[in-house]
């Protein structure tokens, strides 16, 4: 999978930390997303998916690695 975010998009609420904190952490100064894995092993699959439902500017994309 591969994961892609829209910092431009993101209003700092958090959700996709809280879901998938492998993945996901928050600039400190703005709360904006920060990307830590665009490409996380597949275990976390579910996790990142709910992040990206959670997200309540849809900032969040994840695609299919092919």
């Amino acid at each position: 999978m591969k994961v892609i975010v829209d910092e431009d998009k993101c209003v700092g609420a958090g959700q996709c930390v809280l879901a998938a904190a492998e993945v996901f952490d928050q600039r400190e100064d703005d709360g904006v997303v920060v990307l830590l894995d665009a490409a996380p092993p597949h275990a976390l699959r579910s996790s990142v998916e709910d992040a990206a439902a959670r997200c309540p500017a849809l900032a969040i994309e994840v695609l299919q690695r092919s």
